[in-house]
């Protein structure tokens, strides 16, 4: 008799403005067309999100907890409710490198770590893609459902989405990277690397995880247009000074898609 094997991921590939628009019932994954290394993931519940990703989101980037072995059921739950929040709240969107993925299913394997059949789908979809080989350069998010929580509107999924496609390039093209670290450490004076680094921890990000701190600095900064989510006074910055940041950025960035969305904005302050 054969071995059984488990059904292929069907994934769609599809462009940022057919994914927000998606009404999902279930879980779908999405190729995304203007950069094929970068998987969304869109889920009809915060709940599913979360019981895939929230433990990830653990070991790769939160504050004060283990970047180096994977926390247990007790442990993941204890620092959720720590921070006064649920599995559905913990995170609304994710992203994660295809580095920090392999590296999460190794150190739970290792550990013998049981994890939530959701993680294994997870697994699965992964290995379907061939993320676990060395060198893979590949970026993967995850975006909610307009609906999933009264706060996610149509309008708050697309800023999600661009949030989260940054980091999705980030994650993919090694070139956009290193752009992103020395406009990080050469346009930024000292006090607002550190005004950012307030911002993120407020969130609840590592700051000692310096490629954490610049990756989230281009989500926030130059792709993050609603005041609910960013405005210039959250790193105390003024309007022209968050201005005069994201036209240096945008006259210096590798040609591409993200470059473009940048220079889509009818002003360097509006909204989405």
């Amino acid at each position: 008799m054969p071995i059984a094997t488990a059904p292929a991921f069907q994934i769609e590939t599809a462009t940022e403005a057919e994914i927000s628009q998606h009404v999902t019932t279930s879980l779908t994954v999405f190729r995304f067309a203007d950069n094929p290394a970068i998987l969304v993931l869109d889920f009809a519940s915060l709940h599913e999100q979360g019981k895939m990703l929230n433990r990830v989101a653990a070991f790769v980037e939160k504050a004060r907890l283990p970047h180096e072995r994977v926390l247990t059921d007790s442990e993941l739950n204890a620092a959720i409710q720590a921070k006064g929040d649920t599995v559905e709240t913990y995170y609304f969107g994710h992203d994660y490198s295809a580095a920090s993925l392999a590296r999460f299913f190794a150190l739970a394997d290792a550990a013998r770590i049981d994890l939530d059949p959701l993680e294994e789908k997870l697994r699965a979809l992964l290995r379907q893609q061939g993320w676990f080989a060395a060198g893979v350069a590949a970026g993967l998010i995850s975006v909610p459902a307009a609906g999933s929580d009264p706060r996610i509107t149509d309008a708050v999924r697309a800023v999600i989405l661009r949030h989260e496609l940054s980091h999705g390039e980030f994650f993919s093209n090694a070139e956009y990277a290193e752009y992103v670290r020395r406009f990080w450490q050469t346009e930024l004076a000292g006090e607002e690397r550190g005004s950012v680094r307030g911002f993120l921890a407020k969130q609840d990000y590592d700051v000692r995880e310096e490629e954490l701190m610049y990756n989230e600095m281009q989500a926030y900064l130059m792709f993050t247009r609603d005041p609910a989510f960013f405005a210039a006074d959250m790193v105390g910055m003024t309007q022209d000074r968050l201005a005069t940041l994201r036209g240096r950025f945008l006259a210096g960035m590798p040609a591409g898609w993200l470059r473009n969305a940048l220079a889509g904005y009818q002003s360097p302050v509006s909204a989405q």
